[in-house]
């Protein structure tokens, strides 16, 4: 007769529970707190903003209307009547790094809409509870709007270079305009999320978004030279990170004489600071 079959083994196949893994049980593992967690949140953030753009593009598009307006009608126009002294550089060069930054901040500085209406639909409070610091949100929201404000850049890059704007296509000199366009987007967002946080609706928003908008554009040097500026005007135009925003633009598209370490440097510190201050608000706006 055959052999009665083997008892089934009574021992789990699985490894034996260890101590150090009964203790992972018991005590979960210590989550990442302070800088080591900031980088990942900003861009964890920054991605959920640009998802954004994957359900309505035309954002993209209708906001290319403005600044293509702008070089075609404004830019030849003065291109002709040779009206403001610009060296020696035609006009319709001289105004496109202006328009860059001029689209640029024009979508920045209505994000704070954005942000009072996350509030309206109950999601702002929803981040607040997370373990998420509440600079990584504002700057990843201050990030997202650089990225779209970049992509705006390259379609009046674009439109330039069809109208026969003379620029540069150096990598290195485009990687910075990128950095440009980012770090200025990034205050104007900011300022804008901080002016949500004081204002708290949307009407109030779009009040003073609209009152300030052409003021910071015309009190920059994205239109002139600051040297045919009144004196009081020089003086806005100084603290104006506008200005300093247009002439690294200009000095790395054109080639023309720029500041570039005061640049970056005043379109850094402008960032931190707007992050800080719209954070600071941030718990205002969610009462």
């Amino acid at each position: 007769m055959s052999e009665a079959p083997a008892a089934p083994q009574t021992e789990s196949a699985e490894p034996a529970t260890g101590p150090g893994r009964l203790d992972l049980l018991l005590v979960p593992p210590r989550a990442r707190t302070g800088w080591r967690v900031l980088p990942a949140r900003v861009v964890a953030m920054c991605v959920v903003e640009l998802q954004k753009l994957r359900h309505d593009r035309t954002e993209l598009y209708t906001r290319a209307v403005q600044p293509a307006l702008w070089l075609l009608v404004f830019g030849e126009t003065f291109t002709r009547i040779k009206a403001i002294p610009t060296g020696g550089t035609p006009y319709i060069d001289y105004l496109a790094p202006g328009i860059i930054a001029q689209s640029a901040m024009f979508i920045a500085i209505f994000y704070g809409i954005m942000i009072i209406w996350e509030r309206d639909a109950g999601i702002l409070t929803k981040l607040l509870v997370t373990p998420t610091p509440r600079s990584a949100l504002i700057a990843g929201k201050a990030f997202a709007s650089g990225v779209k404000a970049l992509i705006q850049a390259v379609v009046v890059i674009v439109i330039a270079a069809l109208l026969g704007v003379a620029m540069t296509w150096n990598p290195l000199r485009l990687l910075g305009v990128g950095v440009a366009v980012i770090l200025g987007s990034a205050f104007f967002s900011c300022l804008s999320m901080t002016i949500a946080g004081i204002v708290l609706t949307r009407d109030r928003l779009m009040g003073i978004g609209q009152a300030i908008t052409m003021p910071l554009f015309f009190a920059s040097n994205a239109l002139y030279p600051v040297a045919i500026m009144p004196g009081w005007l020089q003086t806005v135009s100084r603290i104006n990170p506008l200005s300093y925003q247009v002439d690294a633009l200009r000095g790395l598209l054109l080639g023309t004489h720029a500041h570039l370490a005061l640049d970056y440097t005043v379109l850094v510190v402008a960032a931190v600071l707007g992050i800080v201050a719209a954070s600071s608000l941030l718990g205002r706006l969610a009462r």
